[in-house]
């Protein structure tokens, strides 16, 4: 009896530290804190209500974005979901979540350079080396359409892409553009 009292007083004095923490933030923070704990300790369940839902299927976890108008994930959150290789794929996922996930004042159809690198910093994202070129380079794989004046806009490949391809397996690709390079050697000729 002992052992159970003193484990539900533990858990009863974890349960008040947590709520005395949170009860000092906003509520998109709570839900923030809450995502990135459930996360951290891979807990497959989660507290009604919170945004980021994972289901277990196999080897691999998938998770979906609740993108309703009470939870809307920030562009970090959606950047962790969908795991953009490359400063393409980032920026097609800025111009889906400024097209199609942002509240409204935030909201827009279209974006520029200085966009982008507003929402790579927000998301935690590398910013590539030549800023200015991210948005032809999305545009020439085949992800943005320019809507002119240094503007992009997704298309329809651009938005598949991030809805129903990201985030890619893992198994047998190798990652490129948001980490280390690998040096090429060149052949030696004799």
């Amino acid at each position: 009896m002992t052992k159970q009292s003193s484990s539900a007083d533990k858990e009863l004095k974890a349960i008040g530290v947590i709520l005395s923490a949170l009860e000092k933030l906003d509520g998109d923070s709570i839900q923030r804190v809450l995502d990135y704990v459930f996360s951290r300790l891979s807990l497959g369940s989660r507290p009604r209500g919170v945004g980021v839902a994972t289901v277990a299927s196999g080897p691999t976890t998938h998770s979906t974005i609740d993108e309703s108008p009470s939870r809307r994930p920030s562009i970090r959150d959606l950047k962790d979901h969908k795991q953009p290789d490359s400063s393409n794929q980032m920026a097609a996922l800025v111009a889906y979540y400024l097209s199609e996930v942002a509240e409204e004042p935030e909201r827009k159809e279209s974006i520029n350079t200085s966009d982008l690198e507003k929402y790579f910093k927000q998301a935690g994202f590398r910013l590539p080396k030549r800023m200015p070129q991210v948005l032809p380079n999305a545009a020439a794989a085949g992800y943005l359409d320019s809507a002119g004046s240094g503007y992009y806009k997704l298309n329809p490949v651009g938005y598949n892409l991030v809805v129903h391809a990201l985030p890619r397996s893992q198994v047998g690709t190798a990652k490129t553009g948001n980490g280390p390079r690998k040096k090429r050697r060149s052949k030696v000729r004799n």
